[in-house]
């Protein structure tokens, strides 16, 4: 008989619990305290699954969840928690807690489901589905612990309505993994719709998310539904979230508090029902500090947190992420060296995996057949950066961005002297045009050094080099310079 351990103070919900599956034929035990717990023979009585109350008067839920799973692993438990301890809950999730559930219980269907999906669930089957979600999004678990750990907790929260804040350096798939998020919820089968916040000016940016009215501006020539409208029953990300503006950001508070927001030039409010994801490469709590970022926004926004990890820390996912960006080009087979993966681990990749997605399309781009087998003496690009990344970590991290490029200044006045000496007749303006050029690729040489130095963190990077954001990626090629 399936046995189930239920953990509450309040006399009256554990009565009620017991009664509920009791009348389902499940075996229930009920405690009340932490000394009723202390008493629990757990080598003699086996749970199958068990309720946790997160708020106890004399003990902490968090503690009483890992000593049953540290004594049945395989028990699966449910954290009973209030709106408050949501975040709590979440860190019970990422200790082993299946799922969570709110008190009060208002709707006991949904409860009682919840404990039969879990009880009946095969952990095997549960994996499969996970493996199968990730796969149809392009998202690759792996076998780094610490990923397949946030994919775990990603999974276990999609189907809660709660906001979840990704964070993760410039290149680690954060859309990817919002889109993964989307399709292990209950909205799958509905429009999952992203916009970069960095990539819009502020008017461009509210329109976009909240529409406007005919006429509501220069330009407004009918009415456009926004994305807020739009996504309505679905998901709605937001990346690079940390750049909106202080403007944006009241409005987006509005829209979480309320679930209400307006057209631009409208007069009646509208309704959303969006499930909101957001993203950000900052550190949004030092943005808080820095009164860059509103508090109450982000507390709005980071009810999960979830953190994916840069790949120089899952460098034993390289040869599974290289199988999955050769599946692009069926009609090429490209096999890699030991030697050659062995040099790809060891790289730094500070532009994380979209630069490991470039880097293999630059291969086969480059390739001269069908079938090309890539040895370590086809990257010499990679050995060189990498060995340059080990010798700056090496050092105290205060080293000038753009130690090293003398040479290639040097060579540039050496021949830009040896061409025009043998001209009598010099065209100044294309003298000025190859300076701007040599200005150009400097500026992107030296932000793609500094990006190295901080290991693909472009906030430091921006604040290494005393410039903006915007301008960044302007040097980068990435957006208009609008400064």
């Amino acid at each position: 008989m399936t046995s189930i351990l239920i953990i509450d103070d309040e006399v009256e919900v554990g009565n009620f619990l017991s009664h509920l599956f009791t009348s389902k034929g499940y075996k229930v035990r009920v405690v009340n305290s932490k000394k009723e717990f202390d008493a629990i023979d757990f080598d003699h009585h086996q749970f199958q699954g068990a309720m946790i109350d997160l708020k106890l008067p004399d003990a902490n839920g968090l503690a009483l969840l890992k000593h049953v799973k540290r004594r049945q692993p395989h028990c699966k438990v449910i954290i009973m928690t209030g709106y408050s301890t949501i975040k709590t809950a979440v860190e019970a999730m990422k200790l082993g807690a299946s799922d969570y559930i709110e008190k009060p219980f208002d709707d006991i269907d949904l409860l009682e489901k919840q404990v039969d999906d879990l009880l009946v669930a095969n952990g095997t089957s549960n994996e499969q589905r996970i493996l199968d979600l990730a796969t149809n999004v392009g998202l690759i678990v792996g076998h780094n612990e610490a990923m397949r750990q946030v994919i775990q907790t990603a999974y276990k929260v999609a189907g809660k309505h709660v906001n979840v804040l990704i964070g993760g350096e410039t290149g680690t798939g954060k859309e990817v993994f919002a889109r993964f998020i989307h399709q292990a919820s209950q909205r799958c089968y509905e429009s999952f719709i992203g916009v970069n916040c960095g990539a819009l000016s502020e008017s461009l940016l509210e329109s976009e998310l909240f529409g406007h009215e005919k006429g509501a501006f220069t330009g407004a020539t009918q009415k456009r539904k926004g994305l807020f409208e739009i996504a309505s029953k679905g998901t709605l990300f937001l990346d690079e979230i940390a750049e909106a503006s202080t403007s944006i950001q009241v409005k987006l508070l509005r829209v979480l508090e309320t679930r209400e927001f307006m057209r631009v030039g409208g007069e009646q409010p509208l309704h959303t029902n969006a499930r909101l994801l957001a993203a950000t490469n900052e550190d949004l709590q030092e943005a808080v500090q820095q009164k860059k970022f509103r508090e109450d926004l982000f507390y709005r926004l980071n009810v999960v947190h979830l953190e994916i990890p840069p790949l120089r820390d899952r460098k034993e996912d390289i040869p599974l992420l290289i199988e999955h960006f050769l599946k692009r080009y069926p009609s090429m087979e490209v096999s890699f060296s030991d030697g050659a993966l062995e040099m790809l681990q060891s790289y730094e990749w500070p532009g994380n995996i979209r630069e490991l997605s470039n880097y293999i399309t630059r291969i086969v781009t480059f390739a001269d057949s069908g079938h090309v087998n890539i040895t370590a003496d086809h990257l010499p690009f990679a050995k060189q950066r990498s060995v340059t990344l080990k010798k700056r970590t090496a050092n105290d991290h205060t080293e000038t961005p753009g130690t090293g490029m003398d040479n290639f200044i040097e060579k540039w006045r050496d021949d830009a002297l040896s061409f025009y000496s043998k001209k009598e007749v010099i065209n100044l303006e294309e003298v000025l045009a190859q300076l701007k050029q040599l200005e150009s690729q400097l500026g992107k040489a030296l932000v793609l050094q500094t990006l190295e130095t901080t290991h693909g963190n472009r906030k430091e990077a921006a604040k290494r080099l005393q410039i903006s954001m915007r301008k960044l990626r302007y040097l980068l090629n990435e957006k208009r310079n609008t400064e």
